[in-house]
């Protein structure tokens, strides 16, 4: 857990958890020395010494003080921490996470750093405000307490040290459960949420299939898992932390025992045995809070290192920025291999050079690697082998900050955030002159928009874009490519499903693009494959064919086919069945 803390705290304040650890250390220490001190107090006492009881007891005054500003200043650094963690954490996440590769944001992780950033946020704070103070000292002062036993009457002492591996075993039995059962329980808790948010937004699909009023089945049976998984925990959790409280009161009997015993043996005064039995019931107390406490610390402990986990997610490599790019707008592929999470490769050994403004059409089937050619121009992921090259230099050997300033992505599926529609293409240049921006609106399109919207370009437009239709937002998202003006530009089926009128104006766009940025674009629109300077087509993770569209279908391979089916796909239609079943009387 402290490993863990190290992490969360960052190296800037990891001093500060050293002082805090060892003032909370002391003070434990010195609470245990102080109620060691009661012994001799008591036997000064029981043996009407009043000298000598003065005497321990001015001393026992000393280490209370002692203790109480130890207790002060590890309670205030302890604060300190936890107001640290609250005013900060979520910096340090978002800094961590700009540097984190695009490709690992995946909806689970996502949903993972939600869960950190709220709770795990709030554990931290827990664990220096109220729950480390609580489990240390009871450790270390029942530690200290025994070996001040052993030195006032070794017999009682070796009993304490004898029972140290029982209460060891059961709490690690206990913490060991409890730890695997939170685990259970907290995926539980995030599949349910996942399908919470899945059903939300499903609302469309499942209401036109008239299933709104009859459940969602996967959402059901995420609620149901998760209600068992609670109920699991708390029947495994409350006899293992019953037993942790069992387990000491045993040790406190059998020392009672053996104190009693030696009592009726006269090995012991029972004055001094009444002292030492006071020191031991001191000794119990911290123990049964450190027992009660142990599935707490578990489940701390495992928020802690879900939260420690994704700061430790390794970021893409810091390089020097490069003052210049040799060859700007340029994009090389030099036998590039590259697979996901260590699986087949999806690209083998793919070659191809890209000049600037140029436009180049990627086609081939589904699953060729087309959408993962334009993730490794924008270092989504880093290549197995081989390398990617923009503007001459290798991507891994260009900050991200200075790759994005030459990139920009356009994908079919667009997001568009609660702002104004302004707001949302200043995205893609926040210094831009206003001029800049509706000249940009207009050669998107996005003007004709602005004419239709109540409030222009001040007009919001809802969580997601909700108020825009999918082609207007998809204007919208080529106004923030068009502002930006960089030299790359990579077009994921940004025009697959527009009606003609926004096709239109993407098309109008793209044209615009062309004198200032080199284009790549994933498209099977027959016009977009047709103005594109060269034509690449995969297959298998490979570039089978390369060249220009007459080019290609004088070859008459893979593309010549997959032109022939969209040519032909053109034609279709749907009619009313009373035509179809006209045409076919008259036959």
């Amino acid at each position: 857990m402290i490993r863990h803390l190290a992490t969360v705290l960052g190296p800037d304040h990891r001093g500060a958890l050293r002082r805090y650890l060892a003032w909370l250390v002391a003070y434990a220490v010195l609470e245990g020395v102080a109620m060691a001190f009661l012994v001799p107090v008591l036997r000064a006492v029981f043996d009407g010494d009043t000298p000598a009881a003065l005497r321990h007891l001015a001393t026992l005054a000393v280490l209370v003080v002692a203790t109480c500003v130890a207790r002060y200043q590890q309670a205030m650094r302890g604060f300190g921490l936890a107001v640290v963690t609250l005013t900060t954490l979520h910096d340090r996440l978002g800094d961590h996470l700009v540097r984190l590769p695009l490709g690992w944001f995946t909806s689970e992780k996502v949903g993972r750093v939600a869960r950190s950033a709220t709770t795990g946020t709030f554990t931290v704070t827990h664990v220096f405000a109220h729950l480390l103070t609580p489990v240390v000292s009871g450790v270390v002062t029942p530690a200290t307490v025994a070996s001040a036993m052993l030195v006032l009457d070794w017999r009682l002492g070796s009993v304490l040290v004898c029972c140290a591996p029982l209460l060891y075993a059961t709490h690690r039995w206990a913490a060991s459960w409890i730890g695997r059962s939170e685990e259970r329980r907290e995926a539980a808790d995030a599949l349910a949420g996942n399908r919470v948010v899945e059903f939300a937004r499903a609302q469309k699909t499942l209401r036109a299939f008239g299933r709104d009023h009859v459940g969602h089945a996967p959402l059901e049976a995420a609620v149901e898992e998760r209600s068992r998984a609670g109920g699991r925990m708390l029947a495994e959790t409350m006899p293992r932390l019953l037993a942790g409280g069992l387990a000491v009161q045993l040790c406190f009997a059998a020392l009672v025992a053996t104190g009693v015993a030696l009592a009726l043996d006269d090995a012991v005064e029972p004055a001094a045995l009444v002292a030492l039995l006071a020191l031991a019931a001191r000794f119990v107390g911290p123990l049964s809070e450190a027992a009660g406490m142990s599935g707490m610390l578990r489940m701390a402990g495992n928020d802690l290192g879900r939260l420690a986990a994704l700061l430790d997610e390794p970021p893409l490599p810091d390089t020097a920025p490069r003052a210049a790019l040799e060859r700007s707008g340029e994009i090389t592929f030099e036998n590039v291999t590259f697979g996901y999470d260590d699986g087949d490769p999806v690209l083998r050994d793919v070659s191809f050079d890209i000049p600037p403004r140029t436009m180049t059409a990627v086609v081939g089937p589904s699953g060729a690697g087309k959408t993962t050619l334009a993730r490794l121009i924008a270092r989504f992921f880093d290549v197995d082998a081989g390398s990617v090259r923009v503007g001459g230099t290798d991507v891994r050997e260009m900050p991200v900050e200075q790759l994005m300033t030459q990139i920009s992505l356009v994908q079919q599926d667009v997001y568009l955030f609660d702002d104004t529609l302004e707001g949302n293409i200043r995205v893609g240049r926040p210094d831009a002159t206003d001029e800049e921006l509706r000249e940009a609106a207009r050669i998107a399109g996005v003007d004709e928009i602005v004419e239709r919207l109540p409030d222009g370009f001040a007009t919001r437009v809802g969580e997601g874009g909700t108020s825009l239709s999918g082609g207007e937002r998809q204007r919208v998202s080529v106004a923030r490519a068009v502002l930006k003006r960089a030299p790359v530009v990579l077009l994921d089926e940004a025009t697959a499903a527009l009606d003609p009128e926004n096709e239109k104006y993407v098309q109008q766009a793209l044209r615009t693009l062309m004198r200032d940025s080199t284009l790549l674009v994933i498209a099977h629109q027959l016009s977009t494959v047709m103005a594109a300077d060269q034509i690449l087509v995969l297959d298998e993770g490979r570039v089978s064919e390369r060249g220009t569209h007459a080019e290609l279908l004088a070859a008459d391979g893979l593309y010549a086919r997959f032109w022939e089916r969209r040519r032909r796909s053109r034609g279709w239609r749907l009619v009313p069945r009373a035509r179809v079943d006209a045409a076919e009387a008259t036959r």
